[in-house]
């Protein structure tokens, strides 16, 4: 029982380590030929946690070697437009004006319920407000509304607008993050002291705490702190 747990351990750290050393992607974002490279990485590790009487070797080699040609295939991409298509295909247009391209459906074999399912997800219901539909090559739908059928934005209306930019993390769970403090110009003394205008004497109480770019503070407390 203790080797098998062991086997596990060792090969649960390589697994990690391996999809580590492939990038960060969601699941929903792979590649058809980085989908299989995963499920490949999954069926080498299982067969060593099963049978004991494997060498773990047997998986630890394939799968740092299914590693190494798959980021040799990713650096390909990134250097080869050739060879991207090749790999990954190329996007295509399933809709364009308005209109559903039917040969470009069959030739994707994509259904039209499934294209409508899609369009629906980006809160699109009518084909006919559709500029392009084109699908991706991870298999997703991106939408260009026609110029009438778009959210209207302040540029339309000739509205100025100010710079926002994405707010800064300063507390999770109650724990302060300097780093981001310091690159604000910051420290925890100023932190007190605007929390402390709200009636907040404890940082270890707040939840979440962020800084937008206007200077605006957003905190949350933890429930518990809360009912206090």
């Amino acid at each position: 029982m203790l080797l098998l747990i062991i086997r596990t351990a060792i090969l649960y750290f390589i697994v990690v380590i391996a999809m580590k050393a492939m990038g960060k992607r969601e699941v929903g974002q792979l590649q058809p030929f980085e989908l299989v490279v995963f499920l490949i990485i999954s069926e080498m590790a299982a067969i060593s946690m099963e049978n004991t009487g494997i060498p773990i070797t047997s998986s630890i080699v394939p799968i740092i070697t299914v590693v190494i040609l798959q980021v040799f295939l990713a650096l390909l991409n990134l250097k080869s437009e050739r060879a991207r298509a090749m790999i990954c295909g190329k996007p295509t247009i399933l809709i364009e004006n308005g209109k559903i391209l039917e040969q470009e459906l069959r030739r994707t074999r994509v259904n039209v319920n499934d294209l409508l399912e899609q369009m629906r997800a980006k809160n699109i219901y009518n084909i006919a407000d559709v500029e392009y539909g084109i699908l991706e090559t991870n298999g997703h739908l991106s939408v260009l509304p026609k110029s009438q059928k778009r959210p209207v934005q302040p540029e339309d209306l000739n509205i100025p607008t100010k710079y926002e930019g994405l707010p800064t993390t300063l507390i999770i769970d109650g724990k302060v993050n300097h780093d981001n403090l310091r690159k604000m110009n910051l420290d925890e003394k100023w932190l007190q002291n605007e929390l402390a205008k709200f009636g907040v004497q404890n940082l270890k109480h707040v939840f979440f705490a962020s800084l937008d770019t206007l200077g605006n503070l957003f905190f949350q407390l933890k429930a518990a702190a809360g009912r206090k």
